[in-house]
């Protein structure tokens, strides 16, 4: 992902920050000897053992490195900001006025998606805005690509090769074509930038039917985000600030505190003016 200020999907910009994969590790050679497309040739070998099909693993043909990847990989300096700098910087009026627009125009959707999963709308709302700025920022580059990339590196290898199996089973099960793949650097998935495993997960549909779409259909992004909220164990009408019990939900969203600490503060930001327009 780019993590410009005006588009800011830190849900990968961490790794191992917020979807951690618990998937065990691969057995193809980062930095392959025999380059790139050595290691997709033996990727190809381990993602059919996993029960990929020639569906799927046709996404992989033709891949070459994508350098941009991993120069965004290795410079991610805005989490080094104060939560002052971060939260101001992020929490804009603007953001503030389309979640407020939001809550109201998914009404009857996040009223829905509380009953399930216990998760408050100005908290599924606040992640929304942060993340792609409610699905206008979703990014444009490969997905496949991307986390192939980020595979073949040393950096990380075993999560991104789990992550790119995950990929090609979104492709393979009829989720998402290749080509529609599209995501920010990390690999992250639509408007609340879901990872490969994560969308393989928790992607669900609002009304338990069908494949999920988290491009473009926002009742799904708004439930799907509860479902991962509440399978990382979300609490019913729990607090969610630091120190309360629903705070430690939020960092398994994102771990770095500077992140977690805004979701929060938006979201109770988001709570208070939609308490105010019901008076």
């Amino acid at each position: 992902m780019g993590l410009s200020m005006s588009k800011v999907s830190f849900a990968a910009a961490l790794i191992g920050a917020a979807f951690v994969s618990t998937a065990p590790a691969l057995a193809a050679q980062c930095n392959h000897q025999g380059g790139f497309a050595g290691f997709i040739t033996d990727f190809k070998k381990e993602a059919a053992s996993k029960g990929v099909s020639k569906s799927g693993l046709a996404a992989l043909d033709g891949l070459t490195v994508d350098d941009k990847v991993l120069a965004a990989d290795r410079n991610q300096k805005v989490f080094k900001q104060t939560f002052e700098e971060f939260s101001g910087r992020m929490i804009s009026k603007d953001r503030m006025v389309k979640g407020s627009k939001m809550l109201t125009q998914h009404a009857e959707a996040f009223k829905k998606v509380e009953a399930k999963y216990g998760v408050p709308g100005p908290i599924i709302a606040a992640i929304w805005g942060l993340e792609t700025d409610y699905g206008v920022n979703q990014g444009k580059m490969s997905v496949v690509r991307s986390v192939a990339t980020l595979a073949y590196d040393c950096r990380r290898t075993d999560k991104f090769q789990a992550e790119l199996v995950d990929a090609l089973r979104i492709i393979d099960r009829g989720d998402m074509a290749a080509a529609d793949l599209k995501g920010d650097w990390a690999g992250e998935i639509g408007q609340t930038q879901f990872l490969p495993s994560s969308y393989v997960k928790y992607a669900v549909t609002i009304d338990g039917r069908g494949h999920a779409d988290l491009v473009r259909n926002q009742e799904d992004v708004i439930a799907s985000t509860a479902n991962y909220l509440k399978s990382k164990g979300w609490q019913r009408g729990q607090g969610w600030g630091p120190g309360q019990p629903n705070f430690t939900v939020i960092q398994e969203w994102n771990k770095a505190e500077v992140y977690a600490k805004t979701i929060a503060l938006f979201a109770e930001r988001l709570a208070g003016v939609s308490k105010s327009a019901q008076r």
